[in-house]
């Protein structure tokens, strides 16, 4: 099949529209999952077991069963208990929460990392547990975090796909579109996996750039 530039031009704002959409859903569900897996992290490391020990079975289930099953679960299975969310936030929910998981794990390396005199001089300067999370624990913990973080932050964009189960209309989504109405895969298939690759690859720049201005500033 021949490369049609004209058919090119005239379907690549459907799939900036999709892109956009993408983006979008990408970084919200970020922010989900830097908070969740923040509070997870702290609630694992809680003295009462009555916390720790649901959260900690919560956090190994959710890792344990694929986005997919969780996608459909929410957006399909929670209408029948009268929870009906659109696609977009149900989409953001499911992705948010899969990957606060794996964050809550991230940072409780990050977390461990910090030298036990560290808990012992905040106690000592009488600081309370908020203050010792806020101003002493979590401004160390972020740089060696920071790595980690943005290899699941690529891989959360990367499985934005899943959203088209859901009826989202990412990017994959009105690429098949596209290509069912026209029966051309070739262009839009291409311009799919090329615009995936162009905003992977920024990603890690800026992501690189991040985890070197942290690291200069925890110095």
């Amino acid at each position: 099949m021949e490369w049609d530039w004209a058919f090119v031009a005239e379907i690549m704002p459907v799939l900036l529209q999709g892109l956009r959409l993408t983006l979008l859903v990408t970084l919200l569900s970020a922010v989900v999952a830097a908070v969740l897996g923040l509070v997870f992290a702290i609630a694992r490391r809680s003295p009462r077991r009555w916390i720790a020990r649901p959260v900690g079975f919560g956090v190994d289930f959710i890792r344990g069963t694929p986005l997919l099953v969780q996608l459909y679960f929410i957006f399909y299975v929670l209408p029948d208990a009268g929870v009906l969310l659109p696609p977009l936030v149900a989409g953001v929910i499911g992705m948010g929460l899969h990957y606060a998981t794996y964050a809550a794990e991230v940072y409780r390396a990050g977390i461990e990392n910090v030298p036990r005199g560290q808990w012992e001089a905040a106690r000592a300067t009488n600081l309370t547990a908020a203050q010792t999370w806020r101003h002493v624990i979590v401004p160390q913990a972020i740089p060696p975090m920071i790595p980690a973080l943005a290899n699941y932050l690529i891989a959360m964009f990367k499985e934005t796909p899943l959203l088209s189960a859901i009826t989202v209309l990412e990017l994959m989504n009105q690429a098949k579109s596209v290509a069912n109405s026209s029966y051309r895969y070739v262009e839009p298939m291409t311009l799919v996996g090329l615009l995936f690759l162009a905003m992977s690859l920024v990603s890690v720049v800026l992501l690189r750039w991040l985890e070197h201005r942290y690291g200069r500033l925890a110095k």
